[in-house]
C-alpha cells in the first residue's frame, strides 16, 4: 500500500473521529463554560501524547519548537471561535457545514499567505460556497445567528492552520535571498501533535481564566460530564489529531483535504440520530451548496481519487 493510499484511509478515519467529537463536545459545553472545556480537553490530550513521545520532544530543535507552537496558537484561536459557535449555535449539523468552508479557503490562504498558485476550481467554488452560506443565514432575512458567525470565522482560521500544519509535518526546501537552498527539517508527527495540543490547551485555558467563571463547574462535576470531557480528549482530540498529522506527513499533496469534506455529512447524521436534529429545505439547500463547493474546489483531486479507488 502506497503512502498516499495510507494517507487517504487515515483521513477517512479522521472524519469519523472528528464527527463523533462534535457530539462529545456539544454534550460537554451544555454543562460547562466552552473555553474551560477546551482548555481541559486539549491539555489532557496533549499531556497524553507528550507522555508517549517525551523522548522525541526532547530532541526537537528550537526552530521546530517555534514552528509547532505557532501552529498551536493559530489552531487555538480557531478552536476558540469554533467552541463558542458550538456553545451559542442552535444546529450542530449546520455548524459542521459552515466550518467545512475551511476546505474552500485553504487555497485562498495559500495564495495570500504562502504565495501559492491556487487552481482555477477555487474561484469557481467560492461563489457556490457564498450562495450556500447565504441560504443558511438568510432564512429569516439577513439575521445570521451568532453561532453561525463564529463558525465562519473558525473556518477561515482553520484554513490557515491546515496549511501551517502540513508545512510543519513535512521537510521543506527553502531558497534564501542570496539563492542558497536550505532544507528545513520536518517536526516529527507525535511531537508536533503533542506540542500543538498543549499550546491550544494553554491558550484556551488562559482565555477562559480571564473570561469565564470556573467555580460553578467544579462545584457540580458529575460522572457524565467527566465522561464527555475524557472521551473528547482521548478519542476526539488525541487520537483524531495524531492520525490527521500522521496522514499529512505521509503525503505532500493536498487532496487529503478532499476526504475531510465527508466530515459534515457524518456530523449531520450523528446529530440527527443523537439530538434528533432536522433541517428545513432552505438549510438543506445551503448545506448542499457548500458541499458542492467543496467538491468543485478540489475537483482535480476528487477525480484522481476516484480513479485510484475505482
Amino acid at each position: 500500500m502506497s503512502n498516499t493510499t495510507k494517507a487517504d484511509l487515515l483521513m477517512v478515519l479522521v472524519t469519523l473521529l472528528a464527527a463523533v467529537s462534535w457530539i462529545f463536545s456539544k454534550e460537554a459545553v451544555m454543562q460547562m463554560p466552552p473555553l474551560l472545556f477546551m482548555g481541559i480537553r486539549f491539555l489532557m490530550a496533549g499531556a497524553l501524547l507528550a507522555l508517549v513521545g517525551w523522548r522525541m520532544m526532547r530532541r526537537l530543535t528550537l526552530d521546530q519548537c517555534k514552528r509547532a507552537v505557532m501552529v498551536g496558537l493559530v489552531f487555538g484561536i480557531a478552536m476558540s471561535f469554533w467552541v463558542t459557535g458550538l456553545h451559542r449555535g442552535t444546529h450542530v449539523g449546520e455548524g459542521a457545514f459552515l466550518t467545512s468552508l475551511a476546505v474552500v479557503l485553504v487555497p485562498v490562504i495559500g495564495t495570500l499567505v504562502f504565495r501559492e498558485t491556487p487552481p482555477s476550481s477555487t474561484w469557481l467554488a467560492l461563489p457556490v460556497a457564498v450562495a450556500g452560506l447565504a441560504l443558511l443565514s438568510l432564512e429569516h432575512g439577513f439575521r445570521p445567528e451568532a453561532g453561525q458567525l463564529y463558525f465562519v470565522l473558525a473556518a477561515a482560521i482553520f484554513a490557515l492552520y491546515f496549511s501551517m500544519n502540513t508545512q510543519a509535518a513535512n521537510t521543506q526546501t527553502l531558497t534564501t535571498r542570496d539563492g542558497a537552498v536550505q532544507q528545513r527539517e520536518k517536526v516529527p508527527v507525535l511531537a508536533l501533535t503533542a506540542m500543538v495540543l498543549l499550546t491550544v490547551g494553554v491558550f484556551t485555558g488562559a482565555l477562559s481564566l480571564v473570561l469565564e467563571p470556573w467555580a460553578p463547574t467544579f462545584e457540580r462535576v458529575s460522572l457524565e460530564l467527566a465522561g464527555w470531557v475524557v472521551a473528547s480528549a482521548v478519542i476526539g482530540t488525541a487520537a483524531r489529531f495524531f492520525v490527521q498529522t500522521w496522514a499529512q506527513s505521509l503525503s505532500n499533496h493536498s487532496h487529503g483535504v478532499v476526504i475531510l469534506v465527508i466530515e459534515p455529512i457524518w456530523v449531520a447524521l450523528f446529530a440527527a440520530a443523537w439530538f434528533g436534529e432536522t433541517m428545513s429545505l432552505q438549510q438543506l439547500g445551503g448545506c448542499a451548496l457548500i458541499f458542492t463547493a467543496l467538491l468543485v474546489n478540489r475537483w482535480g483531486a476528487v477525480r484522481k481519487l476516484l480513479k485510484t479507488w475505482l
